[in-house]
C-alpha cells in the first residue's frame, strides 16, 4: 500500500502532525462557476430577487464557510484565517457567475481547503437562493488556481488546465 499523508501504514485515517512545520504566511486562490438560465442571471444582476441581494449573501456565506472548514472536513486543521476575499463576477455571454476566493493565514499548514470550501459554499448559496426560479443551475469547475507558502512554496495551475476546465474537457 502506498503511504499517503492522511493514512498511516495500516491504512487508518489520521490527522497530519504539523507541529514541526514552520509557521509561514500561506495563501490559496480558487475558482468555480455556476451556470444558469439567462433570465436567472438577469434577475440576480438587476437586484430584483425577492430573497434580496444574492451576490452579497453568497459572499458572506463563502467567508463564513472558510472559517468553518475544519468542522466540515474531518482531517483539516482549524486555522487562524487572516483574510478572505470572495469575488463574484457575472459572465453574461456564458450565463454564469464566476466565484474566485482568496484565503490567507499565518500558520503551519495551507489554506487550500478553506478557499475551496469558500468557493463551493458561495456557489451553493447562489443555487439555494435561486432554485425556486431555476433548478437546472450547474456548479462546475471548482479548483485550486494558486497556493503560496510553506515548504512546497508557490504552485499555480497550468494555463492549459484552466482552458480545459473552461471548455469542459
Amino acid at each position: 500500500m502506498t503511504h499517503t499523508p492522511h493514512f498511516n501504514r495500516a491504512g487508518e485515517a489520521v490527522m497530519i502532525d504539523v507541529g514541526e512545520k514552520a509557521v509561514t504566511e500561506r495563501t490559496a486562490v480558487t475558482e468555480g462557476y455556476i451556470e444558469m438560465k439567462p433570465a436567472t442571471l438577469q434577475l440576480i444582476l438587476a437586484g430584483n430577487h425577492k430573497k434580496g441581494d444574492v451576490l452579497a449573501v453568497a459572499r458572506i456565506a463563502g467567508i463564513m464557510a472558510s472559517k468553518k472548514t475544519a468542522e466540515l472536513i474531518p482531517l483539516c486543521h482549524p486555522l487562524p484565517i487572516t483574510h478572505v476575499e470572495i469575488n463574484l463576477t457575472a459572465e453574461t455571454e456564458k450565463n454564469r457567475i464566476r466565484c474566485q476566493s482568496t484565503v490567507k493565514t499565518v500558520a503551519q499548514t495551507g489554506v487550500e481547503m478553506e478557499a475551496l470550501t469558500a468557493t463551493q459554499i458561495a456557489l451553493l448559496t447562489i443555487y439555494d437562493m435561486c432554485k425556486g426560479v431555476d433548478r437546472g443551475m450547474v456548479i462546475q469547475s471548482v479548483r485550486l488556481l494558486e497556493k503560496a507558502g510553506g515548504k512546497s512554496g508557490h504552485w499555480q495551475a497550468p494555463e492549459e488546465t484552466a482552458q480545459d476546465f473552461r471548455q469542459g474537457r
